[in-house]
Order: C-alpha cells, then sequence, then structure tokens
C-alpha cells in the first residue's frame, strides 16, 4: 500500500485563547502548566488533520518560557507537522502573546511534541508522509531526524552510536 503524501500546510491549526485570572500564578503571568496543556491541544489537532485518526502524545521537547505572558493577554499558538515517521509525527508549536491595547507582540515559545496515531484498541497506525514546500517546511523537515534521533537517545531507546545524524554532537567515528 503506498501511503498519501501531505503538505504541512494541510496540518495547520491556529488556537487563540485570552488568559484570564484563573490561568495565572500569583505574579498575574500564565502558569506554564496552562501554556503547556493548550499546546498540547493545538498540536493534537495538528497530528490528527495529517493522520486523520485518533493520536496519542509521546514525548515533548524542551520547552523554554522566553518571555513571560500577562493577564489579559491573547495566546494565539500555531503547529503544523513537520515530518511524519512510520507511526508518529513531529509537530512544531509556535507561541505568540499579545497586549492588544498597546499593540505588542512577543515571541513566547516554540516547541516540538512528537504523537503517535492510534486505533481505538491502542494499535498504532502508520501515517502520510509529509512533502515539504517552503524552504522553511524543507529546513524543519531535515532537522526533524536529528530531533528524532536526539529524543530516542535522552529517552534510552537508541544508543548513540547508532544516531546516524548525530555524529558530529556525539563525535562518534
Amino acid at each position: 500500500m503506498v501511503k498519501k503524501k501531505k503538505f504541512p500546510r494541510e496540518s495547520f491549526v491556529s488556537m487563540t485563547e485570552l488568559v484570564l485570572p484563573n490561568d495565572t500564578n500569583t505574579l498575574n503571568n500564565l502558569m506554564g502548566g496552562r501554556l503547556m496543556h493548550w499546546m498540547d491541544i493545538v498540536s493534537a489537532i495538528s497530528a490528527q488533520k495529517h493522520s486523520n485518526c485518533m493520536v496519542v502524545t509521546a514525548s515533548v521537547d524542551n520547552i523554554s518560557f522566553k518571555h513571560p505572558i500577562r493577564l489579559g493577554n491573547v495566546v494565539t499558538l500555531k503547529a503544523n507537522v513537520t515530518r511524519a515517521f512510520n507511526t508518529s509525527m513531529e509537530v512544531r508549536i509556535y507561541v505568540e502573546a499579545e497586549d492588544i491595547p498597546s499593540g505588542k507582540k512577543i515571541d513566547s515559545n516554540n516547541a516540538y511534541f512528537t504523537f503517535v496515531a492510534v486505533e481505538h484498541s491502542g494499535k498504532r497506525i502508520e501515517v502520510p508522509e509529509i512533502q515539504p514546500e517552503t524552504p522553511e517546511d524543507i529546513a524543519l523537515y531535515e532537522g526533524a531526524l536529528q530531533r528524532r534521533q536526539l529524543r530516542l537517545i535522552l529517552a534510552n531507546r537508541m544508543h548513540p552510536h547508532e544516531a546516524t545524524e548525530l555524529k558530529s554532537i556525539f563525535d562518534i567515528k
């Protein structure tokens, strides 16, 4: 069976949230856990659009908070699949916060989440391949294999010497 290829734009999702008092900590900043929850939702929807089936979160890369997001800010989360492997997909999430009255926007976060496509029984399902179109799509697609191998090494599911794309990082001959 030949798997149909899809473009990254086909999995694009944008989600907007208003930071309310219940979303904030005692400093009136958005709680990190709430932002991670929103990131998981938007990226899961993106993975579902790509695979046309249910997905489960397999891993979350490092999430660093560049700038605090304040009470009353509007948060826009954008996600799309950057690369698909056999049954898993890497999804990139970009987070921007906006103070609408001042017109100020901040680049808050970028992260990569990995999802696995599954049936109701939990059995993994093959997903369509990605066909990158733009220069950005191509760069994200090419970097995805390195990020995947690093994730697998950090999870003790791959030995560094098996990581063909990471030889220069680990100084492997």
